[in-house]
């Protein structure tokens, strides 16, 4: 009897050390996983990337349905071919409040070894303009903030988004400017 008691605390101890070398063949393979991860984003982080500027915001004209703005996005493209632009989406804020926002999608293409340059329009409806009033002033100006996303498709990384931010002032136009 005593053999037999022996021999089911071998076999409980052969499954115990066969449990164990399981969980730490686990955390071995774990372990070889997030270095993979670790490497494989710090090449995809070194691969050169466009970079993008945004120019400041300008008053471009008046029509009856309101006011039109613009900017320029300034686009560098590091690589021989040309990269798709998927598309370009921005908000216009002033006094802590969004003014207008909009996407342009399938703006174009960034042409291959230089850069590119966008026309950026923002469309202003009347009715902020009206609201925009009290932050005028004596300096007939208009604070704001623009911010755009500049998404565009790269081969070996996928569509990825580029955020931009400026700031300024927008100096509007006078009666005396628009009339002379």
């Amino acid at each position: 009897m005593r053999g037999a008691e022996e021999e089911r605390s071998g076999t409980a101890t052969d499954a115990g050390g066969e449990e164990e070398k399981q969980e730490r063949s686990v955390g071995l393979m774990a372990g070889l996983m997030d270095k993979a991860k670790g490497f494989v984003v710090e090449k995809v982080m070194q691969i050169p990337k466009p970079e993008a500027a945004l120019d400041h915001v300008s008053f471009r004209s008046i029509s009856r349905e309101g006011v039109e703005l613009h900017s320029h996005v300034d686009i560098s493209n590091p690589y021989s071919h040309r990269i798709p632009i998927c598309e370009i989406t921005y908000t216009f804020k002033s006094a802590g409040k969004v003014i207008a926002s909009g996407t342009m999608p399938d703006p174009g293409w960034i042409a291959a070894s230089g850069s590119t340059k966008l026309d950026l329009p923002v469309k202003v409806p009347y009715d902020f303009i009206v609201s925009l009033m009290k932050d005028l002033g004596g300096d007939w100006d208009i604070d704001y903030m623009m911010e755009v996303g500049l998404t565009v498709d790269l081969p070996a990384i996928g569509a990825f988004t580029i955020p931009l931010t400026t700031e300024g002032e927008i100096k509007l136009p006078t009666f005396r400017d628009l009339l002379f």
